[in-house]
């Protein structure tokens, strides 16, 4: 009896990461419709593949039951390059702070100063 309790615990598991799933990807259609910068952009759409990505590592890979000391220490230690990565086109552009200097972009206009 307790086996059948425990298949539809996961099976309502396995629903709402479905649902939330399917809720993150329409947040991610409409995040692509909103007119930000690209930096800002990337980050955003990190942001939900993050969060879309914990959902799946954390149910159907059954990460949330994992007690491993190692495995916390590799999942905080994978955050910290994340945000070392985010951080890394940031400061390269610091250092250029009160000089024009635009991203990137196939269809922008040029820039004369006045």
């Amino acid at each position: 009896m307790s086996g059948s309790h425990d298949t539809e615990h996961h099976i309502s598991a396995y629903k709402k990461v479905a649902g939330a799933l399917a809720v993150l990807t329409v947040v991610t259609v409409l995040a692509s419709y909103v007119e930000v910068g690209v930096a800002l952009g990337i980050v955003l759409a990190l942001i939900i593949a993050s969060a879309k990505g914990s959902l799946v590592a954390s149910v159907f890979m059954h990460l949330k039951d994992e007690k491993s000391l190692w495995l916390t220490g590799t999942l905080v230690l994978t955050v910290v390059f994340w945000f070392v990565l985010m951080l890394i086109p940031i400061m390269g552009r610091m250092d250029n702070i009160g000089t024009y200097k635009p991203l990137p972009n196939a269809n922008a206009v040029p820039y004369v100063p006045h």
